[in-house]
């Protein structure tokens, strides 16, 4: 039986519906897609849904939701090693899971590998130039949140706020966009698109912190758009 995950779903999550329309707006409606690190795999089901696409998701253990693995295919695989044959994927997405990989270089070189020639990559991660993370997390209470950051700061004023440390660091833009550009032939900040789409009632405020070059120390996360 086809199991379909409502439209109220879709709508439910503003985070992966504004990055889908930024996706379409940028590759076009793309035919098969992969999503790195995918959880229990609702993301990639509500993608394959927002992108009309059809979306294969991986992720390093089984703890795959039924009716997500019910829409999309859900595999257990290594993000440094994908079970894929070259070039076959139109797009590569993912979404704060580089940070966790022991070897975000070969991850990267995987994804690049996996994609055909002109084809995209979305890929975000938690901003480690942040002075405070976790405010749009919807599933966290604010105790967590202010509990996180106390972790955060502990591991910065120690010199240990770093990925491979266990902390959950993420990259700085520059460090990012660095290791794109060692697999990906284009490769552009979406950071403030994705922030301006989210938040449209805030666009104003959030143009005044990128002129006054601050924005780097207030967004949480980061988001690179790439092409193989």
């Amino acid at each position: 039986m086809d199991v379909h995950i409502e439209p109220a779903c879709v709508a439910g999550d503003p985070k992966l519906t504004a990055i889908s329309d930024l996706l379409l707006r940028r590759f076009g409606r793309p035919e098969h897609v992969l999503v790195v690190g995918c959880g229990d795999g609702t993301e990639a089901a509500l993608l394959s849904e927002l992108l009309g696409a059809k979306v294969v998701g991986i992720d390093a253990a089984d703890q795959f939701h039924p009716l997500a693995a019910s829409r999309v295919e859900l595999r257990v695989a290594d993000a440094r090693e994908l079970p894929f044959a070259d070039e076959a994927f139109d797009l590569v997405f993912s979404f704060h899971v580089l940070e966790h990989v022991s070897d975000p270089e070969q991850a990267l070189t995987e994804m690049r590998r996996v994609l055909r020639a002109g084809g995209g990559l979305w890929i975000g991660t938690p901003n480690r130039s942040r002075l405070l993370g976790y405010l749009g997390s919807r599933d966290a209470t604010r105790r967590e949140k202010v509990a996180w950051n106390i972790v955060d700061w502990r591991a910065r004023l120690s010199g240990r706020f770093q990925n491979e440390l266990g902390a959950h660091a993420g990259f700085t833009s520059d460090e990012l966009r660095s290791m794109l550009l060692e697999s990906f032939a284009v490769v552009d900040e979406e950071t403030s698109a994705y922030y301006a789409s989210i938040y449209p009632r805030h666009r104003r405020a959030l143009s005044v912190l990128e002129r006054l070059r601050v924005s780097r120390l207030v967004y949480p996360a980061i988001y690179f758009a790439g092409r193989a």
